[in-house]
């Protein structure tokens, strides 16, 4: 449900948005801010797969040892359909690339991958301690693990209202799932799903920089 990471102080923690299976973008990002696979983590808010043209590539990230993902929407779909032949939704939501796949693989691929992806990520920074989940977190992050998979799965209730009241319990939280034209923040959360299968574009943030932004707010 809940993983929680130590203070990286060899280098560099970095959050990226919904890949969408769009890993030549992130190579980019990642060769733009000289990524070091050997001392700098990327942590990934889901939704690895689906819409863009590598989806499993994507989805293996996960086995990388500096590379950590929390489970989005679209891979609780292809779980769905998967595991319990429930296909309608993903296939209707960018599942189709599965046709092109035997299913048995597709379907280890997944679980092998899901098994490394929890639904939230507690990671300490300098800034403070940062929390991801994949939509949208509990007003009191000490409720994370009593919030509904639902929520941190499917929710936009927080940023279809604009809701900006900060989460307690937390520092800063990263999210993706709904798109916006550029990273937002509401409160301490911060939104960073750029929309990479319609905007050729995916946000990669210092995670270190959005909890100093946060803490700025917060005491101006």
């Amino acid at each position: 449900m809940l993983k929680r990471f130590e203070r990286n102080d060899s280098g560099h923690d970095y959050v990226v948005g919904d890949l969408h299976g769009h890993y030549a973008l992130l190579e980019r990002e990642l060769t733009r801010v000289e990524f070091d696979t050997g001392k700098d983590r990327l942590f990934s808010v889901g939704d690895l797969i689906d819409r863009g043209p590598d989806s499993l590539k994507c989805l293996e990230l996960v086995h990388q040892p500096w590379c950590f993902a929390v489970t989005g929407n679209h891979e609780m779909m292809a779980r769905n359909a998967l595991f319990d032949n429930h296909w309608g939704q993903w296939l209707s939501n960018g599942g189709e690339w599965s046709r092109d796949h035997d299913k048995v693989m597709l379907r280890n691929r997944l679980a092998e991958a899901m098994m490394k992806m929890p639904l939230a990520f507690e990671i300490e920074t300098l800034n403070g301690v940062a929390g991801i989940v994949h939509a949208e977190p509990p007003r009191d992050w000490a409720d994370i693990r009593k919030t509904s998979r639902e929520t941190l799965l499917w929710s936009r209730q927080r940023i279809e209202a604009s809701l900006d009241d900060v989460v307690s319990g937390i520092d800063a939280v990263v999210v993706g799932h709904t798109p916006v034209p550029e990273p937002k923040t509401l409160g301490n959360v911060r939104y960073i799903d750029v929309g990479s299968f319609f905007s050729g574009r995916v946000c990669l943030e210092k995670l270190e920089d959005i909890a100093a932004m946060m803490k700025k707010d917060r005491n101006p």
